[in-house]
C-alpha cells in the first residue's frame, strides 16, 4: 500500500525511519524491538519518530509491503511481455533476484514473517498470490512445451522460488552485480549443471 511520506529533518525523512527499522527487526526481531530502539538508532526522540509513523506494526506493514510490491511489480512487466510462456518464466526468475538484491534487508524480513500478527496474514496472504501467478506461469509454459510437464507446477514454481529466497542467506552486495547472480540462476534453475545428458545407467556407474 503506499503511503504519504512525511518530511523531517535531513536524514531523518520516512525513508531514514523505515530503513533504521528494518535493520532492527532483522538483527533483534520484530517483537524484540520497540519504538525507543527505532529512535536512538536514529539519534532522534520518539516523539519526532511519531511525527513519522504511528507505531511499530506500520513500520512493519511498510517494509514488508515494499518487498511483495517489488515482486508483483516484476509479474506485472511480465504479464505485459510477448513470447513463449518458459521465457517469461525465465524473465520472473530473473527479476526477482533484482528485486531482491535492490531491496534485501525488506526482502529479508518479509520471508521471516511467520502470520502472528494481522499485518503478518496479509504479507503472506499476498506471497501466496505470488506463488499462484507462479505457479499459473509454469502450467502455461508445460502447455506450450517449454519446460518438462512430469513435474506438479506447483512443486516446481515453489522450488525455483525457493532458490531465489535463499539468497537472502548469503547474498551481499559486494559479492557482485545483482544482473550477474540473477542470470546465474535462470541458467542454473533452467538449463541444469550438466554439461551433457547423463542417464540412469551411467549416473549408477560413475557413482561407482
Amino acid at each position: 500500500m503506499d503511503t504519504p511520506r512525511r518530511r523531517g529533518r535531513p536524514g531523518h525523512d520516512l525513508d531514514a525511519v523505515l530503513a533504521a527499522a528494518v535493520r532492527l527487526f532483522n538483527t533483534r526481531g520484530y517483537d524484540a524491538t520497540s519504538m525507543f530502539d527505532v529512535a536512538e538508532a536514529l539519534g532522534i526522540t520518539k516523539s519526532t519518530l511519531y511525527h513519522h509513523v504511528s507505531g511499530k506494526e506500520q513500520l512493519l506493514s511498510m517494509a514488508v509491503d515494499r518487498a511483495v510490491d517489488g515482486l508483483f511489480e516484476a509479474a506485472a512487466h511480465v504479464q505485459d511481455l510477448q513470447g513463449p510462456a518458459t521465457v517469461r518464466l525465465q524473465k520472473l526468475v530473473e527479476s526477482s533476484v533484482l528485486v531482491l538484491a535492490e531491496r534485501l534487508e525488506f526482502v529479508t524480513l518479509l520471508l521471516r514473517v511467520r502470520g502472528n500478527t494481522q499485518v503478518e496474514q496479509h504479507a503472506l496472504a499476498r506471497r501466496r498470490e505470488f506463488d499462484t501467478l507462479a505457479t499459473e506461469l509454469v502450467k502455461q509454459a508445460q502447455a506450450e512445451g517449454g519446460i518438462r510437464a512430469d513435474v506438479d507446477p506447483a512443486t516446481a514454481a515453489r522450488l525455483l522460488f525457493g532458490m531465489v529466497n535463499s539468497l537472502v542467506e548469503w547474498y551481499r552486495p559486494e559479492r557482485g552485480h545483482p544482473e550477474a547472480l540473477a542470470a546465474t540462476v535462470v541458467r542454473l534453475a533452467f538449463d541444469g549443471l550438466r554439461t551433457i545428458a547423463v542417464t540412469g545407467d551411467q549416473a549408477t556407474q560413475e557413482e561407482h
